[in-house]
Parts: C-alpha cells; sequence; structure tokens
C-alpha cells in the first residue's frame, strides 16, 4: 500500500484539537481518541439499555400497584410523588385509613391518597387579564412626584401600587404610573 501525500485538515470528534488527515474518512486524531470515544459510546449504549429496562420493570409494578386497593407506604411515595414522611403524616393525622401488619408492612388505602393528591387543572387563560398601561407620560407620575405629593416615602407608595394592582410602566429609571388610579387611590384615605 502507497503512502499518501493528502494533508486535509480536520478537528478530532473527540478532543476537539485540529489535526492534519491523510484520508478523507479519518475522524479522529490519535488512537488514544479513537479507544476512549468508543468506550464512551459503549457505556452510553449500556446505560441507555439500563435506563430502558427500569423502566419497563417500573411500568408493569406501577400497573399492578394501580389496580390494588391497598398499597405499601413505598409504592405511595412511586406512585403519588410524595415522601414517606408526607404519608406518615398523613396517617399519624387519620387522613388516610392504614393498617399496619407489622414491622415495615403498612398498607394504606389508595382510594383515599387518589382522593387527596388528585390533579388540580389550572386554567389554560387568567381570568384577569392584567390592564395593559396605555397612558402617556403627561399622564402618570413617578414614584417619587406620587410620594413627593401625598407625603409618603416610595417603598409604601410601591406596596400601595401592588396591593391595588394598579397598572405600571418602567422606562429607563422612572416607574410611571397613571395620575387617576393614584388620586383615586390615595384620595380615599
Amino acid at each position: 500500500m502507497g503512502f499518501s501525500k493528502l494533508k486535509i485538515p480536520k478537528i478530532c470528534e473527540y478532543c476537539g484539537k485540529p489535526f492534519e488527515a491523510k484520508t478523507v474518512v479519518t475522524r479522529f486524531c490519535s488512537s488514544y481518541c479513537v479507544n476512549k470515544s468508543g468506550k464512551e459510546r459503549r457505556r452510553k449504549a449500556e446505560e441507555e439499555k439500563r435506563k430502558q429496562t427500569i423502566l419497563e420493570l417500573s411500568a408493569t409494578k406501577i400497573a399492578e400497584v394501580q389496580t390494588r386497593p391497598y398499597i405499601s407506604v413505598t409504592e405511595a411515595t412511586v406512585l403519588f410523588g410524595i415522601s414517606k414522611n408526607t404519608v406518615h403524616r398523613l396517617i399519624k393525622a387519620g387522613k388516610i385509613p392504614a393498617h399496619n401488619f407489622g414491622e415495615r408492612l403498612t398498607r394504606v388505602s389508595r382510594k383515599h391518597l387518589e382522593a387527596i393528591f388528585t390533579a388540580v387543572e389550572l386554567p389554560k387563560e387568567p381570568k384577569d387579564k392584567p390592564i395593559k398601561l396605555q397612558y402617556d407620560n403627561k399622564e402618570c407620575y413617578t414614584i417619587n412626584e406620587v410620594s413627593e405629593k401625598f407625603g409618603v416615602s416610595p417603598s409604601t407608595v410601591s406596596k400601595v401600587i401592588r396591593r391595588n394592582s394598579i397598572p405600571k410602566r418602567q422606562v429607563g429609571k422612572y416607574v410611571y404610573v397613571p395620575k387617576e388610579l393614584i388620586d383615586s387611590v390615595f384620595l380615599k384615605r
């Protein structure tokens, strides 16, 4: 076999260092990088296979647990995503019925746990949409102007704005709030 005079600039796929390849299909700069890349690829494949087997075992176990009326504390933690302490606290408070058949043989009612930990559906859109500030800067006060006009501190003004859900807009370092809303809130006092 003849010696190639080609020198193709490439970057090693493992270490990322530039090198000159003698063939078009060369991917690594040295045999060290080839070996390390192969080991890493095999390790990732084994880990993926291990995760898949754990997932398959867990799926069958969860399906089996969902059919039984009473489950262990450990199974309850897996099924509902809660801690063992939470389950024990609920048992002690009498919120879920449990039967103790011996050491580490506590069984709890799956039906009662499902009633407590049902999925709460969140509304897709908030009921009260925030009011966007459509006021001109001439129709607004800054926080400092409000505090000077009504003789209160800027932190008090900020608290009142938050408490009354008054819309605000920040432009640069100034926060603008509508005059009519601020006047109506502070004149009530």
